[in-house]
């Protein structure tokens, strides 16, 4: 069955009815005699990202007849949460497939050979103002507390990061002290103005602040990041970029902040470890779909992608880490040191700072970021600009046409960015207004799970 007949199919197909091929084509593995999520992993299975260590053996899967009521493509956050409701609230069987060879999507976290956790694709702080958010994703861990903080190297000196007065006064000693008073006059002491608002600021003595932390901070930065000038991208992205009236160096001010305790991977195995949940790893989700028969799909991955890119390709950047351990205690004076020069890296991270770990040696991981080449690398962020968004608008009306029998969440998905915990927000308020009170297979078990 090809890309275009499957999707008729989705259209077309009774709600009863199920998808897919004859039976006993898929390799799965179900839940041993404890009740515990397993994992298949896929012979085709690819190592991860650079740097990255190989992964476990698993032993080969059974090969079976097999129905599931949903199929959830994408084992990060936003599927992993979406798994977890259907198969707590409305006991549904639940086949989880991802085309990496690990769960926990970009978040995905591991002990290297040094004994350091890390993060293999990039600096993940869990952070949220939703005390309901922050309720379920305790749920699945313990949270290592931690305040994340970031700093920068500008002109050979090392500040914090966002802009604020410490900064000031480390950069600009000579004109600090009348700076802060105008600030504190325009903006307000402990207030925030964008980089691009003081550009465009009344004050002269404030735009020329706005100039130089556009050129120090904002453009060589912003650049590396994008491919593109500020200017040249949506101005609701480059816009949030501030400058704080305060000494207060913390990046995040949210009400809940913390690392889980054994790491993001083991956060989303909880998640998933839940009676109905099936996982596989190292496949492709075209295969899966011409071998299993099920009912529903929740659907994470780039929309573009799902539609064999019927309007063209959507654009995203991608990463490429290179990851080192060096016989230092501590490398750094933060987790996340960036630099908004020409380096051709972004940031320097270190990644005990995140757990506390002091270990005699520790792991960098140098990121770069480069255009998303397919079957080169990952997409990580869509690139915010307005003919892309028209493009996706294109992708998002077929994906209305489907009915409702695929449901799309998540970065990749919706063309949007999302923090983790607005991926789980999101997740959670999709399935509340999309699958919580659809109709149920009559087989279907009594839920028993405690709805977020």
């Amino acid at each position: 069955m090809d890309g275009t007949s499957w999707r008729a199919a989705v259209r077309s197909v009774a709600p009863d009815a199920g998808i897919g091929p004859p039976k006993g084509l898929l390799e799965t593995r179900g839940r041993d005699r404890r009740g515990i999520t397993t994992l298949c992993a896929h012979s085709r299975t690819t190592t991860p990202g650079r740097g990255a260590r190989p992964q476990p053996a698993v032993r080969s899967c059974r090969s079976e007849a097999v129905r599931f009521d949903w199929v959830v493509v994408g084992a990060g956050l936003s599927g992993a949460t979406l798994a977890e409701r259907i198969a707590s609230e409305r006991a549904e069987s639940v086949l989880v497939v991802d085309r990496r060879p690990h769960i926990a999507g970009n978040a995905y976290d591991e002990v290297d050979e040094a004994g350091v956790r890390v993060h293999r694709y990039g600096a993940h702080i869990f952070h949220t103002v939703s005390d309901r958010v922050w309720s379920y994703t305790s749920r699945f861990t313990e949270w290592l507390p931690y305040t994340h903080k970031v700093m920068g190297r500008i002109d050979g000196v090392t500040v914090p990061l966002p802009f604020n007065l410490t900064t000031l006064h480390a950069l600009l000693p000579g004109s600090a002290h009348a700076l802060e008073r105008r600030l504190v006059e325009e903006v307000g002491a402990g207030g925030r103005i964008p980089v691009l608002a003081l550009l465009e600021h009344h004050d002269p003595a404030l735009r020329s602040l706005g100039e130089f932390v556009y050129e120090k901070v904002f453009l060589h930065y912003t650049v590396k990041q994008w491919g593109f000038r500020p200017e040249e991208i949506d101005r609701s992205v480059t816009g949030r970029v501030p400058v704080v009236v305060s000494h207060d160096d913390r990046y995040f001010h949210d009400r809940h902040q913390g690392i889980p305790a054994d790491g993001y991977t083991a956060l989303v195995a909880r998640m998933l470890d839940r009676p109905g949940i099936t996982v596989e790893t190292g496949v492709d989700f075209r295969d899966v779909v011409d071998t299993v028969h099920y009912d529903r799909m929740v659907y994470t991955g780039p929309i573009d992608e799902f539609f064999d890119l019927a309007h063209g390709a959507l654009p995203y950047r991608s990463l490429r880490f290179e990851h080192r351990t060096i016989g230092v205690d501590r490398f750094q004076p933060a987790s996340v040191v960036n630099f908004p020069d020409d380096s051709p890296f972004t940031r320097i991270i270190e990644h005990a700072q995140f757990s506390g770990q002091h270990l005699g040696v520790t792991t960098i991981t140098h990121e770069f970021h480069e255009p998303y080449e397919r079957g080169r690398n990952e997409p990580y962020y869509p690139l915010p600009q307005s003919e892309h968004r028209r493009r996706y608008a294109r992708y998002a009306a077929d994906a209305a046409e489907l009915g409702g029998r695929v449901v799309f969440s998540g970065r990749l998905a919706e063309y949007r960015y999302y923090d983790m915990d607005q991926a789980v927000a999101h997740a959670l308020t999709v399935f509340r207004n999309q699958i919580a009170d659809g109709p149920r297979r009559r087989s279907a078990r009594v839920a028993t799970g405690a709805a977020p």
